[in-house]
């Protein structure tokens, strides 16, 4: 879960977009003045929404100033009143990644922080795969389960990816040799039976089944 630092002095305002925003999945951390949200700076968050002009002395551009020094890339979305290039610019500036006029339909704040989310994080995330109780690392080829490496070889690595993006997908033993051996291979088929018992047995949370007479397919 995702979570959302709200630093709104509008209290009306800041309960309705809060409400909206858990309905989207986000977990959200709401306060009405900039000190406090300076001083909630460390703690885990995902996206912070500053309105400008907050209910203290300290506004929005003072709290991303003190963001921006422990945390440069953690996205940012400013909120205000005001609609002039001059904020916009200087928001920019300073590192925030969108800006948005009051007064806005929550929905529409919703988007937004959904399109930083996908900017941000699930892009970078999308190298992972979750299969069954496995996480994937495409990039690194490594498959864990509970935080702990299971090894696999090269061949079993390439047979689960297979698999796993084409979930229901039946597979002939002659069309997984070409996908994991490759074209110049030689040999029996039954390469594939022992290897599918090789997987099954080190990552036995996997539901490979066996479409008889033919090959096998993966299923949830």
């Amino acid at each position: 879960m995702y979570k959302i630092c709200f630093v709104e002095d509008e209290v009306d305002l800041q309960t309705v977009v809060k409400l909206y925003l858990e309905k989207a999945g986000y977990e959200v951390t709401c306060f009405e003045k900039g000190t406090d949200a300076i001083n909630y700076i460390g703690n885990p968050v995902d996206v912070w929404i500053l309105d400008i002009m907050l209910g203290d002395d300290v506004n929005g551009y003072d709290v991303i100033r003190a963001i921006r020094e422990k945390y440069p890339d953690v996205p940012v979305l400013f909120t205000s009143a005001r609609d002039q290039d001059l904020d916009r610019i200087l928001g920019l500036e300073l590192g925030s990644d969108d800006y948005i006029t009051k007064p806005y339909s929550s929905k529409e704040l919703v988007l937004r922080v959904n399109n930083i989310i996908k900017r941000a994080y699930k892009q970078k995330e999308s190298h992972i795969l979750t299969i069954a109780s496995y996480q994937v690392d495409l990039d690194r080829r490594v498959v864990s389960k509970n935080d702990k490496e299971i090894k696999l070889t090269t061949l079993e690595f390439d047979l689960l990816i297979l698999l796993s993006k084409n979930i229901d997908k039946s597979f002939s033993r002659d069309e997984i040799l070409e996908q994991v051996w490759g074209d110049d291979y030689f040999g029996s088929d039954r390469a594939v039976d022992d290897l599918v018992r090789r997987l099954r047995k080190k990552c036995s949370d996997l539901n490979i089944l066996t479409v008889y007479g033919y090959g096998y397919r993966l299923s949830l």
